[in-house]
């Protein structure tokens, strides 16, 4: 266990350095480890992301490394610990093959391997490839144990243990195919809802407007679908996403938007709109940028049970007292570190690699 304390530990030191960058200020702090080295250096990766990939705006940069350094913190460190049920293990090495659709999104699967005491082998995905390397060398000054611990490739990955890998579901099914024989969890393309029962408050829907725009609702925990009572009024979902307004000058979003609306208009499909986001009637889950997805509902109880049964769909259900575990309005976006993306506890899994052998996740 000293081997998991000295990790938690650096994490701590990493979480206390990226709680220099917010979005409300970037400010040089004292007494912070190696800071004369690696501060001036981040904010330099910080602009080398938002140049390599559009989506990765400032703000939305500093929004997850915000949450990163709230998470980070020794308290938070050692719940999530103790509720993982670590126990001293072989060190493994550990594939991570990331996603690149938000920034660090694969950090907490990082995070999870090395505090588990194993090594880790990252392939990331060529849209989100600045920040973490930098962010390793940070955690080998400040525990030099971790030193030949962190591996990057761009090659094929040989030589590993077990992986954790995340794609859409098309790339599921090739790694099903090419890792099945190893420890693995496989992970596949989710999205969120929200379900409104029609007694949400102005408040409500403005916090919910987070919960869909935050990332640009590229995110798997961002709301694509809504479902609403008959007879819902949408002006209400209108004034309270408002304030979101802005994002409709955001090029790329804005190349989105008038693509997509343009599809939707030749094709004659019934539209609201208010001139940054569309909502279309439609079953699937999945939205395009700049559209969320609606559908009507009759009978709570029946909706329950569709929610159950399309689970392996769906990341999170937001809503106000509709569901025992759901997430409240404008919270999608802030998972605590016990949060499991597709709800299979990474820890447990990294603590019995051992007593697996080609068991799938």
């Amino acid at each position: 266990m000293e081997l998991i304390k000295s990790r938690l530990d650096a994490f701590n030191k990493l979480g206390i350095f990226l709680g220099q960058f917010s979005r409300k200020s970037i400010s040089k702090g004292t007494n912070i480890a190696f800071n004369e080295l690696f501060f001036d250096g981040f904010q330099h990766q910080l602009t080398l992301a938002q140049e390599h990939n559009s989506w990765f705006t400032k703000e939305n940069l500093l929004f997850a490394i915000e949450n990163w350094a709230a998470a980070l913190t020794k308290s938070n460190l050692e719940t999530w610990i103790s509720k993982g049920n670590l126990k001293k293990v072989f060190p493994k090495k550990i594939a991570i093959i990331m996603a690149g659709n938000i920034p660090l999104v694969g950090f907490h699967d990082f995070l999870a391997v090395l505090i588990s005491g194993h090594d880790v082998l990252v392939k990331q995905s060529s849209n989100d490839k600045q920040l973490l390397p930098f962010l390793s060398k940070y955690l080998e000054y400040v525990e030099p144990s971790l030193k030949g611990c962190i591996t990057f490739t761009e090659q094929k990955l040989t030589d590993f243990d077990a992986i954790i890998a995340t794609g859409s579901n098309n790339t599921a099914r090739y790694f099903e195919y090419y890792f099945g024989n190893k420890p693995n969890i496989i992970r596949k393309s989710r999205n969120s809802v929200a379900v409104i029962t029609g007694s949400e408050t102005e408040e409500d829907f403005q916090n919910l407007a987070d919960d869909i725009f935050t990332y640009f609702g590229l995110g798997c925990r961002s709301v694509s679908k809504l479902y609403v009572p008959k007879e819902f009024d949408f002006n209400h979902f209108f004034n309270g996403i408002y304030g979101k307004k802005d994002l409709i000058y955001n090029a790329k979003y804005a190349n989105n938007y008038d693509y997509n609306k343009a599809v939707y208009l030749m094709s004659e499909f019934d539209l609201l709109e208010n001139g940054f986001l569309m909502i279309k009637e439609d079953e699937s889950y999945a939205s395009p940028i700049a559209t969320v997805f609606y559908e009507y509902y009759d009978n709570p109880i029946d909706l329950k049970i569709k929610l159950y049964q399309d689970k392996d769909k769906i990341q999170c259900v937001v809503s106000k007292g509709f569901l025992p575990d759901e997430i409240p309005f404008g919270k999608t976006q802030i998972p605590q570190l016990w949060d499991y993306a597709d709800g299979i506890n990474t820890l447990t899994f990294l603590s019995k690699i051992d007593e697996y052998e080609s068991t799938q996740f």
